[in-house]
């Protein structure tokens, strides 16, 4: 055998047997409502075990694993620079249910989802796959770490993004030791406008008014059918602002310009005003899309400009003033 074709063999073999804790993640297991609750914990290294509050991130959507890994090495967890908050905070991130930890990029499908037979999700992430259960489990996670003895209760502060920041904002009404509340990406009006938006603009129809019809009619159907189940789309698609609206400590609202939720934030802010909610905060981000990618006219996002780690600078600016 080829010693360099060998080397590389014992390398990726080696690396595929890696764990959580090998990046420099803590990875603790819960068990809640029958599925297997993944979480990781990032930590200032050296600081692991200090005293620290949390800072709770809650991803979007799609069943993807929290890691992911190729050839070259292991792919970002979160999407800003989480060293940015590890001074101050353990930063905490929960995987979504039926989905392993971890996983090579080639066994995952488009989009890094984790796909089974004929290219169906889980059925336990299609079973648990909605706004109550994420809400609840989340609520269940903060709990269960809040317990633990390097984990300060001074503070308490949950993100989310895109379908995260429905998550964040609901959750953060039902746990009262919630701090602070970021919400990014999110439509506050519902993710079916959002959807919506694009469809008008780029169809020219209003085709998806018949859908969302047939939605609302099975508004607790959970089977799969290639995408979100329908109670997805119907729980998602709820107006997160009356959460945003009843909601006293502090709130940071991102987004950008060009994302097709920019609309319903800007509404939500003149609203806002409209009734005195002195601690919303509004920080629009000018000409990028959803995910803070630059975009032309038409609409085009420009992958090769990442502004997240700006996005995330922000936010922990934000955090220090408030």
């Amino acid at each position: 055998m080829n010693k360099a074709f060998f080397l590389l063999l014992i390398s990726l073999t080696t690396f595929g047997q890696k764990k959580p804790e090998d990046f420099g993640y803590k990875h603790i297991i819960f068990t809640y409502n029958k599925t297997i609750v993944d979480v990781l914990i990032q930590s200032k290294k050296g600081e692991e075990n200090i005293k620290k509050p949390l800072f709770l991130f809650c991803q979007g959507s799609m069943p993807q694993p929290l890691l992911k890994y190729d050839e070259t090495g292991l792919y970002g967890t979160f999407p800003f620079d989480v060293n940015d908050f590890l001074d101050e905070f353990h930063v905490v991130i929960v995987g979504k249910p039926g989905v392993p930890v971890m996983s090579d990029v080639k066994d995952l499908k488009s989009n890094y989802q984790y796909l089974v037979e004929n290219d169906s999700v889980p059925r336990a992430y299609s079973d648990n796959n909605y706004l109550d259960y994420y809400v609840k489990r989340n609520n269940f996670v903060i709990n269960k770490l809040l317990k633990e003895k390097w984990i300060s209760n001074s503070k308490l502060v949950v993100a989310g993004h895109s379908e995260g920041s429905t998550i964040a904002a609901k959750l953060a009404t039902k746990n009262k030791k919630v701090t602070h509340l970021i919400y990014s990406g999110g439509n506050p009006y519902g993710r079916i406008l959002s959807m919506l938006e694009e469809e008008v603009y780029k169809r020219k129809n209003y085709e998806l008014i018949e859908y969302w019809k047939f939605v609302v009619e099975n508004k607790n159907n959970l089977d799969y059918n290639g995408g979100d189940t329908y109670k997805a789309t119907y729980d998602f698609s709820q107006p997160s602002a009356m959460y945003l609206k009843k909601i006293k400590i502090p709130v940071l609202i991102t987004y950008g310009t060009k994302d097709w939720n920019a609309p319903y934030n800007d509404l939500l802010q003149v609203e806002s005003i409209q009734s005195s909610l002195k601690n919303l905060t509004f920080k629009p981000y000018f000409d990028v899309e959803h995910n803070f990618f630059p975009v032309n006219e038409n609409r085009e996002p420009n992958y090769e400009v990442y502004n997240w780690e700006n996005v995330g600078k922000d936010w922990k600016n934000w955090l220090d003033k408030n």
